[in-house]
């Protein structure tokens, strides 16, 4: 089962309870732009991040409930697939788990692609090792660029390399694969270099395939989004990180206030503005989308937007349609 199948069967009961919560809640559900009195129709198509994808998924299943007659469809070719296609015309909507780069904004601008850019949810991007790890419990940044290094390379293959208090327990890494945007924030954050990595672990487009390779391993160690470590309580154990200021477990508040540095990131939709003022079934999905944040947020089993985004949010599309 791929991941996404695995996230979206694991919310699904999620997403039921949170469309016939909306339902019940009557104007709260909706607007005039999605009311099932307009009989929209037509097709709205995201592609993009996989980390981002169980949000679209969760919003394009109870969009149904209120516009059956729009196809939403939520593609996974990760956050640099996604732009690609975006950037080409190919699609109304790119999921991201980072913000666009330089060299993707100007084939944008070169086809003629204006875009807003939206935060939809938040994240904590994790570190994880084996429930069998009695070592290590916080690990400071330094530490994890250790660890990741390119230089490491070969170079640091135990665990006493990193603290001479760890044992001597070889190091087995996995993480995300360099179309993910999963790794183009980790590498930053933890490297100083987008991209900079050390060649020997385990890559995988599929974060399924890094919890079932830590979980296999006691001397493993591996990265993705919190939520998967929400989804797999007995399979890994997140580790705290101090980036500088103490060690900080990932959870929805530490993320939130910005105190889980440096892994706390916002989630993108990367809306094209043409199609979102000229397609009443996009404009109608966005703003339900964002109008009901909190409870795709929650059926995804990801972090909510807080005021001040939610705000910044709708001002920016708002601007869109005259």
């Amino acid at each position: 089962m791929s991941l996404l199948s695995f996230k979206t069967a694991s919310i699904s009961a999620s997403v039921l309870a949170a469309a016939l919560l909306l339902t019940a809640c009557g104007g709260q559900a909706t607007n005039t732009s999605s009311d099932p009195a307009d009989g929209l129709s037509g097709s709205v198509t995201i592609d993009g991040s996989s980390t981002v994808a169980p949000l679209s998924e969760a919003a394009a299943d109870m969009y149904r409930d209120v516009e059956a007659g729009v196809n939403v469809t939520v593609a996974t070719s990760g956050t640099g697939g996604g732009f690609k296609a975006f950037c080409a015309g190919e699609t109304d909507i790119s999921d991201a788990s980072r913000p666009i780069k330089d060299d993707e904004a100007a084939d944008c601008e070169a086809n003629g692609i204006k875009y807003t850019e939206i935060v939809i949810a938040n994240d904590g991007l994790s570190v994880v090792v084996n429930p069998e790890n009695d070592w290590a419990s916080c690990l400071t940044v330094e530490q994890l660029n250790t660890i990741w290094a390119p230089e490491s390379e070969g170079t640091v293959t135990n665990w006493n390399q990193v603290d001479a208090s760890f044992p001597d327990e070889p190091l087995v890494l996995f993480g995300a694969g360099t179309d993910s945007g999963t790794f183009d924030y980790f590498t930053d954050a933890i490297n100083g270099d987008e991209g900079a990595i050390r060649a020997d672990y385990s890559p995988s487009e599929d974060d399924n395939i890094t919890i079932q390779g830590v979980q296999g391993d006691k001397g493993a160690m591996g990265f993705f989004g919190l939520s998967y470590v929400e989804e797999n309580p007995d399979a890994i154990t997140a580790l705290e990180i101090d980036g500088g200021q103490g060690c900080i477990y990932p959870t929805k508040e530490t993320v939130q206030d910005s105190s889980y540095q440096p892994l706390g990131r916002g989630l993108f939709l990367y809306v094209n503005d043409a199609n979102y003022a000229d397609k009443a079934q996009l404009r109608s999905f966005v703003d339900f989308y964002l109008e009901n944040s909190d409870a795709v947020a929650e059926a995804a089993l990801y972090i909510p937007l807080t005021a001040d985004q939610k705000s910044t949010a709708t001002t920016e599309l708002a601007t869109l349609v005259g």
